[in-house]
């Protein structure tokens, strides 16, 4: 069956007796033997492994994992060094420019935001190649939504970053008397050129609100 390691595990323990997670491991481990999937599936906890549970202080939340050869790794939006950037990634960089003076990265790697905090939680850890959404409704979003619950409940001063219908739908989830939440448009090409991207200046904000706390800031550049 499925595992997580580390803390993760613990303060989601009562999740991997549940039906529908049982269920969720044998589909899963099904389809990666009889099918090419992504991200390789001792990466499909990649989120998790990179940010402890106690590490967390930004939540950004994404739909799915990229379908093509060599992308995904795992953290939503980051795809593994070498890869060209896909397009909602480059208009994150594009904002990241704008809003902080930053370089666009080298690289579309996001593991340094893992590694100070940010916790990248896609809604589904796990996709057929190229065909996108093909592993939803199988008891991912059950699984990814007890982990927003379970953050919400059990941590304080979180800063949720939602982009998009999808990511604005786990609102509901979020006690917002005890943590932060920015909204916009997503990152992809349909909405970012309808304006509901750009100027939203989330990466600022997030650590003024950091800085607010006494915590330190996100350093969003230098990959």
């Amino acid at each position: 069956m499925l595992q997580l390691q580390g803390t993760w595990r613990y303060h989601l323990k009562s999740e991997f007796d549940k039906p529908y997670f049982r269920a969720l491991s044998k589909f899963v481990y099904s389809q990666y033997s009889e099918q090419i999937c992504y991200p390789p599936i001792d990466q499909l906890f990649n989120a998790f492994n990179s940010c402890s549970f106690e590490a967390v202080r930004v939540v950004i939340i994404g739909q799915d994992p990229y379908h093509g050869k060599g992308q995904a790794n795992g953290l939503c939006f980051s795809v593994n060094k070498g890869m060209a950037y896909p397009p909602s990634l480059r208009n994150i960089f594009k904002e990241l420019e704008l809003d902080m003076k930053l370089s666009i990265p080298e690289s579309g790697d996001l593991t340094k935001w893992a590694h100070q905090g940010v916790f990248l939680l896609n809604s589904t850890l796990s996709v057929r190649s190229n065909q996108a959404g093909s592993h939803q409704k199988q008891g991912w979003e059950n699984f990814t939504d007890q982990v927003i619950i379970t953050l919400s409940e059990q941590k304080t001063d979180l800063i949720f970053l939602l982009w998009g219908s999808i990511a604005k739908n786990k609102k509901k989830l979020i006690d917002m008397s005890k943590h932060v939440i920015l909204e916009s448009g997503h990152p992809s090409p349909l909405s970012a050129n309808r304006g509901y991207w750009f100027g939203n200046n989330h990466f600022s904000k997030t650590n003024a609100l950091l800085s607010i706390k006494g915590k330190s800031e996100i350093k969003w550049g230098s990959f």
